[in-house]
C-alpha cells in the first residue's frame, strides 16, 4: 500500500492535470443550496491547513488545536448559529504515517467505546485531540444552546471529522448536526459505517467525492473496511454555463457502484485536492 503524499506534493500535478471525469452522468438530484453549502464547509475543510487562521471564514475563532500530529479548529458563525470544527488532513510525512496504520482496531475515546472497529492510525490521531475538541465543544453548546454543530475536514481530515462527529453526538446526542467530509478515505468496518448512519443520520452526512479522486478508495474492502453513506459525487467539473448543482450525484447506500466506487483508484491525484472551486490548502484569504 503506497502512503498517502503530502498534499504540498500533490498541488503540483494541477498543473499537468485536468478534472474532467470519464463517466459521463447526467441525474440531477441536489438543490442549488445543497452544493452552496459543499462549496461553504469545503473552505472550513481547505481553511484548516493554513498555518494560522485567525478568522475561518470571516467568522470567530474560538480555539485552535495542534496536538501530536492532528490539527485543526473550532469557529462559531453567529449570522448562521453555527459551531464548526474543522479537522485538516496530510500534510507532512507524519501524517503519511498516520495514514498507513491500516489496522482496524474498536473504537475507543474519551466518552465513547464501541466493538466495532475503525483506522488504528486515524483513531489515534483523533484520540490526539479529542479531549479538547469535546470540552470546547461543550462549551460553546452550553453559551449557545440554540447553535447546531457542523464537523468538516478533507482527505485525513475526513476521517476524523467523521470520528469527532460520532463522538461529540454521542456526549451531546440533543445537538443538531451535519457532518461534511471531502475526498475522505475509508475510516472503518460495516458495523462503524452503520454506527455513524445512525448516530449522525444519513440525511445529516454529505461525503463528497470529487470526480476521479482516489483517495476516497485508496484503502479496499477487502480489508474490511467500508464507507458510510451519503456520498454526494462530483462527477464532473462545471463548464461555464453549467449550473454547478447538475454535476452531483447523491448516491445510495454506503458503496454505490454508479458513483466514485466505479472509478478504479489511482490514490492521490490531482482531483483529490480540488473540491467545489477550492485547490486545498494554498488560500489564506479564507482564514481572514
Amino acid at each position: 500500500m503506497k502512503a498517502f503524499a503530502s498534499i504540498s506534493l500533490v498541488l503540483l500535478g494541477l498543473l499537468s492535470s485536468t478534472f474532467a471525469s470519464p463517466v459521463a452522468v447526467t441525474e440531477r438530484d441536489v438543490s442549488s443550496s445543497v452544493y452552496d453549502d459543499l462549496v461553504r464547509y469545503t473552505k472550513y475543510s481547505s481553511a484548516s491547513y493554513q498555518l494560522l487562521c485567525v478568522s475561518p471564514l470571516g467568522n470567530t475563532l474560538v480555539q485552535s488545536f495542534s496536538v501530536g500530529n492532528t490539527q485543526g479548529f473550532i469557529a462559531r458563525d453567529d449570522t448562521r448559529k453555527e459551531i464548526v470544527v474543522s479537522f485538516r488532513g496530510s500534510f507532512s510525512l507524519a501524517d503519511a504515517a498516520t495514514d498507513v496504520n491500516l489496522f482496524l482496531v474498536p473504537f475507543t475515546s474519551p466518552g465513547i467505546a464501541q466493538s466495532f472497529n475503525v483506522h488504528a492510525g486515524f483513531l489515534a490521531a483523533y484520540n490526539d485531540v479529542a479531549n479538547v475538541v469535546l470540552s470546547t465543544v461543550k462549551s460553546q453548546a452550553s453559551k449557545f444552546p440554540s447553535y447546531s454543530v457542523v464537523v468538516t475536514g478533507h482527505s485525513l481530515g475526513g476521517a476524523l471529522a467523521a470520528l469527532g462527529a460520532v463522538s461529540i453526538k454521542t456526549a451531546l446526542p440533543q445537538v443538531s448536526m451535519k457532518l461534511y467530509t471531502f475526498g475522505q478515505p475509508r475510516t472503518g468496518d460495516k458495523q462503524w459505517a452503520a454506527f455513524v448512519e445512525k448516530t449522525v443520520g444519513v440525511n445529516n452526512i454529505f461525503r463528497a467525492v470529487h470526480t476521479f479522486d482516489g483517495v476516497p478508495t485508496l484503502i479496499p474492502q477487502f480489508l474490511g473496511y467500508q464507507h458510510h453513506s451519503t456520498e454526494y459525487w462530483q462527477f464532473s467539473d462545471p463548464g461555464l454555463l453549467t449550473d454547478p448543482a447538475t454535476t452531483v450525484k447523491k448516491c445510495s447506500g454506503e458503496e454505490d457502484s454508479s458513483c466514485s466506487d466505479s472509478i478504479l483508484s489511482t490514490g492521490i491525484n490531482a482531483a483529490h485536492v480540488f473540491y467545489f472551486g477550492q485547490v486545498m490548502a494554498v488560500n489564506p484569504l479564507l482564514c481572514v
